[in-house]
Formats: structure tokens, C-alpha cells, sequence
């Protein structure tokens, strides 16, 4: 166990060398190889089942004894449903298109050469991650078939079940007749690991985090390798004065309730004052009968029996619980003004009938995804088409809204001549 090693950043630097040069030799890998690697883990995952939950016992067990809240030893557990949904993760990654070598945009120029862009690995990705184990196999499935070496540091909670789903992808790389190096779990839960990590841009081309805000902010702030992120999942569903307000109801019902705890969750709800009444009268009951509080401008508590007053901060707060705010604005333009203030520009949506509100909204709201008569809740890799996610980034480079092969890919210029010279 590598917990007790002295020498923290020289481990680290081992790592980043080693996953510099699997990254080199992934980059030429066609794409059947690949998918050999990624059924192959499966297959390893399937038969260590045993296994897996017998380490995760061991998580769980120290969980409880460290006093980790039901929510947290839930988000930790491996059940069998949860390794079925791992292992058939791994499979439909490979079922995938391999967005590596795609070349588009190709072009005849003036001078005769021809010129486009062909799409490459990022490189080499270090993931930093908490509570579920389940991610170390996401990302090392995304990562291996975007072609992007991988290394991945899971919380300290999941540590036995972490390095024995490594031992499977091991494994399964290794039949594949890949380099084992292409996915490396690190194997301490010193915490100089992240800082280690977070700081070799010689070694590691990306960071993307999943975790809480804390463990975003920090990595933000002290990384020198460029961060792939979001910090809160501040959502918004404006209900326009020409909605439909069954669909309103249908929208906001599912964007609150349907869980809490995610970061596509509505944590804002927006109504215009002109259909506020109507829209609330069966709003407002129906969240109530969910157990969600309600907390609204003074509009809203108003209409709202036991709605009590919102402060300044609930509208700029990610609940992730059933807490909502509320505010009723006199129409379009506040409301976009309050999500562009207050938005974590996350996903925001509108229910309107009105074709060109509708337009306006998708053009001025700024935020990773924004949405016309559709909950908030579809925010997700999954849900686009993506097949698997391995994060929600609201930055504007180098990837926004879900990460999917393809935002782990970058581009390069390619030139195709037959002997043309520059005059």
C-alpha cells in the first residue's frame, strides 16, 4: 500500500512520465484495439464481481466508522445492480464511434492545397474524483476510447474499491495488448497526490474534477495544468406570460422533484407576473406535497400560502436538497437579465408558446445548455446522445456543457499538397 510512501511528488512524476509515454503509443492504436481493451475490462469486471464487493465492503466499513452520512455511504456502495451498470457502461463506450483521426472541414484553397482538421487525444487526462467507485471505470473506459492516457485519483473513502476495479482494467489492458500505464489509478490517499497532480502540465494536458464545490475551487485556484469544470448547478425555468401552462406545470415539476441532488436540478423557478397566478395555484400545492420548501420574492409569497421571504443569497445558492426559490418578474427581459446575474451558467430553460421569445431566449441566455419547453433534468451526457459523460464543464474552453469522446478530443490543421510551394 502506497500510502505510506515518502516521497509523494516523485511518485506523481513517475506516474505523469509513464502516462506521457502510454499516451504517445495509444495515439496510434486503431480503433478495434480499443474496443478489444474496453470488452476485455468488462469481461474482468464481470468475473471479479466477488471481489469488488468484498473490497467495497471494506470502504463501507471504514465509512461508518469515520461516521459518513447515509448519503455518502449510498453514493459509495458497489450493489450487483451497480456493478451490472458499470460493466454495460464500459460496453456501450465501445459501441461508440471513435471520434480519433475524424477529418472534416477539408477545403480546396487558391493555391491548390487542400486544407481541414483532423480530430486527436487530448493527451494525457488527470481526473480527481470522490465517493463513487463507479467513475474509475467510466473514465478510464472514456479516456482509452478518445485516446487519451488516464490518470485517475479517486476519494479516499473508495480507495479498496478503486484499486480493484484498477486491477480489472489492468488486466483488461493488458490482454488487449495495451501498456497497463494507459489507466493509472494512484495508489495512495496522501493528499500532496493532488496537489502533486494538479501541478506537472510536463506530464498531464488536463484536469477535470467531480467532487463538491470545495474540492473544485480548490483545484481551480491552485492548478497549473488548465481545468475542465463546473462549480454549482444554478438552474432556472422561466415560465413566460404565453406558456403553455400544463407544460409549464409537466417542466417545473420534473426539473425540482424528479432528484435533488444533482446539478441539473432547478434550484430557481422565474414566472411572469401576468400568468404568476395561475401558474403558482397549482405550482406552488404540488411542491409543497413533494415536501419541497418554497422561498419567493414578495410577489410570490404573496400567492404562495407559507412561502417565506427569499434573501439575496438563495439566488445565488445550488440547494442540491428540496429547497426552491422563487421570483416573479414582469416579463422576458428581466428574466434573462436575472439568469445571466444570478445563473451558474450551468442549464437554463423557457416554456413558451411564442417562436420568437423563444429565439431570444436561447440567443442571450449565456449558459451550457439552454433549453425551450424541456426540463432542466436533460442536462447530460446520456441524454444527448452521448452515450456516457465524464463531466459537465460551463467554462468556454476547451469543451461546454456535457464532456463526452468528443470533448476529449482536440484539433489539429492538416495540409495536403502534391509538391505545392508558396509564391
Amino acid at each position: 500500500m502506497l500510502d505510506k510512501i515518502s516521497d509523494i511528488a516523485g511518485y506523481m512524476q513517475q506516474l505523469g512520465q509513464q502516462a506521457r509515454q502510454a499516451s504517445r503509443t495509444l495515439a496510434g492504436v486503431p480503433t478495434a484495439q480499443k474496443n478489444q481493451a474496453l470488452e476485455a475490462i468488462a469481461e474482468e469486471l464481470d468475473g471479479a464481481r466477488e471481489q469488488l464487493m468484498g473490497e467495497n465492503s471494506l470502504d463501507l466499513e471504514k465509512g461508518r466508522e469515520k461516521g459518513l452520512d447515509s448519503a455518502l455511504l449510498d453514493r459509495l456502495e458497489l450493489t450487483p445492480a451497480r456493478i451490472d451498470s458499470m460493466i454495460e457502461g464500459v460496453r456501450q463506450i465501445a459501441a461508440l464511434a471513435d471520434p480519433v483521426g475524424e477529418i472534416f472541414d477539408m477545403k480546396y484553397l487558391p493555391s491548390g492545397i487542400q486544407v481541414g482538421r483532423m480530430r486527436v487525444p487530448l493527451g494525457v487526462v488527470g481526473i480527481i474524483y470522490e465517493s463513487r467507485p463507479n467513475v474509475t471505470a467510466d473514465a478510464a473506459a472514456l479516456c482509452l476510447k478518445s485516446g487519451n492516457a488516464a490518470v485517475l485519483r479517486g476519494g479516499s473513502e473508495a480507495y479498496y474499491s478503486n484499486q480493484a476495479i484498477a486491477q480489472c482494467i489492468a488486466a483488461g489492458l493488458n490482454k488487449a495488448g495495451l501498456p497497463e500505464t494507459v489507466v493509472q489509478v494512484v495508489a495512495t490517499t496522501d493528499r500532496q497526490a493532488v496537489g502533486a497532480m494538479i501541478t506537472m502540465p510536463d506530464y498531464v494536458d488536463v484536469i477535470i474534477p467531480r467532487g463538491g464545490k470545495g474540492l473544485i475551487e480548490r483545484i481551480s485556484q491552485d492548478a497549473r495544468v488548465p481545468v475542465i469544470k463546473h462549480l454549482d448547478g444554478i438552474c432556472h425555468v422561466y415560465i413566460d406570460d404565453q406558456a403553455d401552462l400544463d407544460k409549464a406545470y409537466a417542466v417545473a415539476m420534473n426539473a425540482k422533484t424528479q432528484r435533488y441532488g444533482t446539478c441539473n436540478t432547478m434550484e430557481t423557478l422565474l414566472v411572469a407576473e401576468d400568468v404568476a397566478a395561475q401558474a403558482l395555484v397549482r405550482l406552488a400545492p404540488a411542491l409543497d406535497e413533494k415536501g419541497v420548501e418554497l422561498r419567493g420574492c414578495a410577489r410570490s409569497c404573496e400567492l404562495i400560502e407559507g412561502c417565506t421571504s427569499a434573501t439575496d443569497e438563495d439566488w445565488d445558492t445550488e440547494y442540491l436538497a428540496p429547497i426552491l426559490s422563487i421570483r416573479v418578474v414582469p416579463g422576458l427581459a428581466e428574466a434573462i437579465d436575472h439568469i445571466n446575474t444570478h445563473s451558474s451558467q450551468h442549464t437554463d430553460a423557457i416554456i413558451t408558446e411564442n417562436y420568437t421569445r423563444a429565439r431570444r431566449f436561447l440567443t442571450e441566455v449565456d449558459s451550457s445548455s439552454v433549453m425551450v419547453n424541456a426540463s432542466t433534468r436533460f442536462a447530460d451526457g446520456f441524454e444527448y446522445g452521448l452515450g456516457a459523460e465524464i463531466g459537465i464543464s460551463t467554462d468556454k474552453f476547451h469543451a461546454r456543457g456535457p464532456v463526452g469522446l468528443e470533448g476529449l478530443t482536440s484539433v489539429k490543421y492538416i495540409v495536403l499538397g502534391d509538391g505545392h510551394i508558396r509564391s
